[in-house]
């Protein structure tokens, strides 16, 4: 009796791995589970980049629109030709004296970085500036704009959002 458990231990542990079919079944199931992933993750990788790049121009925009106000309100020295927006995106990074006070008011902690270009390099409108122009005056800054020649998922180019 002994002599038969041997032969079964001996049988069970030859036969307790992969064949070569299972191998390539296995393997092909894998890949194309891959083939479906990567495509996705790819997706999910700009979904990303673009809420970015949207929170970063709303960010900027918001700013722009604060400065404006108060220059509107007198509460920070303006040029005329500017119409009381930002003479640039720094300024609203460094600061502004309010009037009658020593303290420097901030906009923005920084300049975000365009997810899309990888730099603080945003495209710049002025009020000088024809409203389609892609080229800054640098009289002011009325809007910004990323510089990406590339068109989001929802097919605006991002320049235009």
């Amino acid at each position: 009796m002994s002599g038969l458990f041997k032969n079964r231990a001996k049988t069970r542990s030859a036969g307790a791995g992969f064949t070569l079919v299972e191998m390539i079944a296995a393997m092909t199931i894998m890949m194309l589970l891959t083939t479906v992933a990567l495509p996705v993750a790819a997706v999910v990788v700009r979904r990303e980049k673009e809420q970015e790049l949207r929170e970063d121009l709303r960010t900027m925009r918001n700013a722009i629109d604060r400065y404006k106000d108060f220059a509107d309100r007198g509460m920070i020295p303006t040029e005329m030709d500017t119409y009381g927006y930002p003479p640039t995106l720094e300024t609203l990074v460094k600061g502004v004296p309010l009037k009658g006070s020593k303290d420097r008011y901030k906009f923005l902690r920084k300049i975000p970085v365009d997810p899309m270009m990888g730099n603080t390099d945003w495209g710049m409108r002025s009020m000088q500036d024809d409203p389609d122009s892609q080229s800054w005056g640098g009289q002011d800054v009325f809007d910004v704009y990323s510089k990406s020649t590339g068109v989001g998922l929802n097919g605006v180019p991002y320049a235009d959002w």
